[in-house]
């Protein structure tokens, strides 16, 4: 029938080329197949592809949890959040625990304003973390009270066994070199314990760093750390690049155990 005749050739016919076929580039023949006749497999990997399009894979989260009076300890955490987002598929997020020490106190031991761009984090949040890297400051050669009480408020993520197989790490600031470096971190192991949760150290990953011996140095095999002092020592480029490293080291393990 005619063009204006609102009918559709019948697909057993082929159209006539001519000037019509040469206006639309080619003959009929190789003209695009209308979507409807496509076969089903072909818009299924079209459909596929859409998909994927619109919803690109979401990256995997390293939570960095901490706690920092005079920012010694957030000194570590922003390098090591460096660290991990340098890995492809990874990133991380950066959350303070909630302080316990009242303002008054905070303003008598002369302590710094914490940064507002950094949110505190609750303990149902921890879950949603596919790894995470704990850092605190030493009391006594264990985790401040601040992380402790933090700890503490995650019964309910224990009674749900919600961390159970999360990789975690540690990473701490002490005032003197024989003032925790190492318990500090090992006597937290029984957080992760009960919770199930798989202990990432660094060992001696971190290489020749690890052997140094011409300057003071914090960090151990259990993870990065910094040397306080009175408060006003700030931390030294190694100790950045160890806390910048142990990010790296944790975010390969995440993306290995996420993809195993």
């Amino acid at each position: 029938m005619g063009k204006g005749g609102g009918c559709v050739p019948s697909k057993k016919k082929v159209p006539s080329g001519g000037a019509e076929d040469s206006r639309r580039g080619g003959a009929a023949g190789n003209a695009p197949i209308p979507a409807d006749d496509r076969p089903n497999d072909a818009l299924s990997r079209d459909s596929a592809a859409a998909e994927e399009n619109s919803h690109p894979i979401a990256k995997l989260k390293v939570f960095i949890v901490f706690y920092s009076m005079y920012g010694h300890v957030e000194g570590l955490a922003r390098r090591m959040k460096k660290g991990v987002d340098a890995v492809d598929g990874v990133e991380a997020v950066l959350f303070r625990v909630p302080e316990t020490l009242p303002t008054e106190a905070l303003e008598q031991m002369k302590a710094p304003p914490k940064d507002p761009e950094i949110p505190e984090i609750s303990a149902a949040e921890l879950a949603a973390a596919d790894g995470v890297l704990f850092g605190f400051p030493t009391r006594y050669g264990a985790m401040a009270a601040q992380m402790k009480a933090f700890f503490d408020s995650t019964g309910q993520l224990w009674k749900e066994q919600k961390l159970a197989g999360k990789p975690a790490g540690f990473f701490v600031s002490t005032g003197t070199q024989g003032g925790g470096q190492e318990t500090t971190a090992w006597t937290a192991i029984t957080q992760l314990a009960h919770h199930g949760m798989l202990f990432v150290p660094i060992g001696y990953t971190f290489g020749a760093g690890m052997f140094k011996m011409d300057s003071i140095r914090g960090g151990s095999p259990y993870g990065a750390g910094v040397f306080a002092g009175d408060g006003t020592r700030e931390p030294t480029e190694t100790e950045l690049a160890l806390a910048e490293h142990q990010g790296k080291y944790m975010a390969a393990v995440v993306k290995k155990l996420a993809f195993a």
